[in-house]
């Protein structure tokens, strides 16, 4: 199988999962891999660690934006195949290890599925794991402040709303956003193209996750990788301030 992967920047890949995107940082034979996709999307992942030249067995470090299942899916296969380390926001540990669940909710989506597109990504989910037990046994909070000691030196941001430990990761050197979930560029559940926040019912704290817009507003870079939607390019503050003016 292969995956659908872009070269974007110096040693950065974005990848189209299933539905969601994940992200390769490669230097040299080491990569940072950030985010994993749903669990159906395995095959995706590992084929597309082959496409750039790369192995599970180096990656240096498992970075998740947030520990919902179509972003954690691979994590802890990893983790215990590889012994690959599993980092997140302090506040999003708990969370990948499953001691509570802030993801929307099959009756919440049964609810809104009269909404354009509901129902068939919800049956995509569903055949891809978004119900699926992924914990991940032993996630760790970074473990310094500012860069991380990781191929692309990634900066974690915390953006909380989408989950309280969301973080964007900050590639100051490649003017490059990995945002996550914070500010994507399309979803399936969606009619709007471009930067935007997803829809609210996806979000634990929707006001929190307007808040963090206006984080990622103070970010420099000209090149957005979102966890769902294509790339968008462009100044990183035009698209955090745009998809603000759009949830209003």
């Amino acid at each position: 199988m292969r995956a659908d992967v872009q070269h974007v920047a110096d040693g950065t890949y974005l990848v189209h999962g299933s539905s969601t995107n994940w992200v390769i940082l490669k230097e040299g034979d080491a990569v940072t891999l950030v985010d994993t996709g749903y669990p159906g999307d395995r095959e995706r992942v590992l084929a597309s660690l082959a496409q750039v030249g790369s192995a599970p067995e180096a990656v240096e470090a498992v970075l998740i934006t947030h520990a919902h299942n179509d972003h954690l899916g691979s994590a802890e296969y990893l983790s215990a195949t590889h012994g690959t380390p599993v980092l997140l926001h302090e506040a999003e540990v708990p969370h990948a290890r499953r001691d509570f669940l802030h993801q929307v909710t099959i009756g919440t989506v049964l609810r809104n599925g009269w909404r354009p597109g509901v129902l068939p990504w919800a049956v995509h989910a569903l055949r891809s794991g978004g119900t699926a037990d992924v914990p991940v046994t032993a996630p760790r909070a970074f473990p310094t402040a500012g860069a991380l000691d990781l191929p692309g030196r990634p900066v974690p941001v915390h953006t909380p709303g989408h989950t309280d430990g969301h973080c964007a990761y900050h590639l100051p050197g490649t003017g490059v956003l990995i945002s996550g979930d914070a500010l994507v560029s399309g979803h399936p559940t969606s009619r709007l193209a471009g930067p935007q926040l997803l829809p609210d019912m996806f979000h634990h704290e929707r006001p929190r996750a307007l808040a963090s817009l206006d984080v990622l507003a103070e970010l420099e870079g000209e090149l957005l990788l979102p966890g769902h939607g294509p790339v968008h390019r462009g100044p990183v503050r035009d698209a955090a301030l745009r998809a603000r003016e759009r949830a209003l």
